[in-house]
């Protein structure tokens, strides 16, 4: 992107991804458009362009940095609006591998809250630059230009009143417009073949409840998550949100797909190797009717590659590389592409020019962990389809299995566990000296099969 005068930007969907690009180009940019289709709701409610907002939603140590550095001290105003930092694994209890993690001091702490404070707070934040403009209830419909350079976009009114649509002319346009991007067939209609995707599903579906009341004093955890894997395919997470309110979610892969209603939920937990959650579903009553959701395939599109995108072209968050949900990356990876595409612009300054291909390689870049973490434990299901490795990954999924297998009760190999899925340390971690000396020959710790009720000092 060209830093100077009259650099207008265009960016698609008012969601977290969508307003922190906003945010960070607003400072080597005119102005800022950000086209919402939505009506955006004054406080933390729940809007149609957001399906999953019903749903549980964590964010990772790595996103809350990245948050923190993007827009300082927002994950304190998170917290004061209710939302529950939650040290791993002292404050929850933990199932995988077929043994519960042991209690030990915690070494990263989630944030639990619904989709709709995060994206409230955040917006109210972005909102304020002077630089940047929210437009609601407009929908972009296609992008103007040739197959060289994007030059804007087709708007559409979405009021009551019909109104025919317009040209907004701009020098990037950015696609935040999550899953259900359209890009792909925008960039075919001006002469763009569609870009290279790749897609690993292993047929998630989940359902959420909610319910009232929150963990006081005397409650043994703060959260609860029984992890699936290979042998058991079925998984749930009980976490406390804001407004005195529990969230449940129970998921399962292909061919284990969980019901959405009530009852069947019910049956669904009894079903888990440890029955703690279906006997807390059984004595609490839900406050609202059960929510599923079946879109959830780890899907990214190679846009940075040479000859893919047009110039003037950015996609981001979602829209480009979007995961399996059960791993609660979505967010903080879009916070995280928002930081490498403030450094990357930032490196650029003094040149005064980068190209849209280099930004995309940056958020390609920012992304591909997760995209690695996501992708590597899903294809452990046999039901998942897509793309999977060769016999050259053999050696690295065996070593990956003896890091689960000593996770949950080795304090080396847990603590650098911790840091790869909390997106605060590359993958590389897990082969430093330490950690792979526990993990080729340290014993394989004793199964804890009872529900661990206190913390370890």
């Amino acid at each position: 992107m060209t830093t100077g005068t009259q650099r207008r930007v265009l960016v698609l969907g008012g969601g977290t991804a969508g307003l922190l690009t906003a945010h960070v180009l607003a400072e080597y940019a005119d102005s800022v458009t950000v086209l919402e289709r939505d009506a955006l709701p004054p406080g933390p409610e729940h809007r149609p362009g957001v399906p999953q907002g019903h749903h549980l939603h964590v964010v990772l140590p790595g996103g809350q940095r990245a948050l923190d550095e993007l827009l300082p001290g927002v994950v304190r105003e998170l917290c004061a609006h209710g939302a529950f930092r939650i040290g791993v694994p002292r404050d929850a209890v933990l199932w995988s591998a077929g043994s519960w993690a042991r209690r030990f001091p915690a070494t990263m702490h989630l944030l639990s809250c619904t989709r709709p404070l995060l994206d409230w707070v955040v917006r109210e934040r972005v909102r304020k630059h002077r630089r940047i403009r929210l437009v609601e209830r407009t929908a972009a419909v296609a992008l103007l230009g040739d197959a060289t350079r994007v030059s804007g976009v087709r708007a559409a009114p979405r009021d009551t009143v019909p109104r025919d649509p317009y040209d907004l002319r701009a020098a990037l346009v950015v696609d935040a417009t999550g899953r259900s991007s359209a890009a792909p067939e925008w960039l075919a209609a001006l002469g763009r073949a569609a870009p290279p995707a790749e897609c690993v599903d292993p047929g998630l579906a989940y359902t959420t409840l909610q319910y009232k009341g929150a963990p006081g004093n005397d409650s043994p955890y703060q959260g609860v998550h029984i992890q699936p894997d290979r042998d058991h395919p079925r998984g749930a997470a009980l976490f406390p949100v804001e407004a005195d309110r529990w969230l449940l979610t129970v998921y399962g892969m292909r061919g284990h797909e969980p019901p959405t209603d009530e009852a069947g939920v019910l049956r669904f937990l009894g079903g888990l190797p440890d029955p703690v959650l279906h006997e807390w579903a059984r004595r609490n009553g839900p406050a609202a009717p059960p929510r599923g959701f079946r879109a959830t395939a780890n899907r990214r599109y190679l846009y940075e590659r040479a000859g893919t995108a047009p110039a003037g072209f950015l996609a981001v968050g979602d829209a480009c590389c979007t995961f399996n949900p059960i791993y609660a990356q979505g967010v903080s990876v879009a916070a995280l592409q928002a930081v490498a595409l403030r450094a990357a612009l930032s490196r650029s300054r003094p040149r005064g020019r980068t190209t849209t291909r280099t930004l995309q390689r940056v958020l390609s870049t920012a992304s591909r962990p997760a995209w690695q973490l996501a992708t590597g434990a899903d294809l452990q299901y046999p039901a998942t389809t897509g793309n999977r490795p060769g016999v050259t990954a053999l050696p690295q999924q065996w070593y990956l299995d003896r890091i689960l297998a000593r996770a949950n009760g080795n304090r080396v190999i847990g603590d650098a566990f911790r840091d790869v899925i909390g997106l605060t340390a590359p993958p590389a971690r897990l082969f430093t000296p330490k950690v792979a000396a526990a993990a080729l020959f340290a014993p394989v710790p004793q199964a804890l099969t009872a529900l661990p009720l206190h913390a370890e000092p």
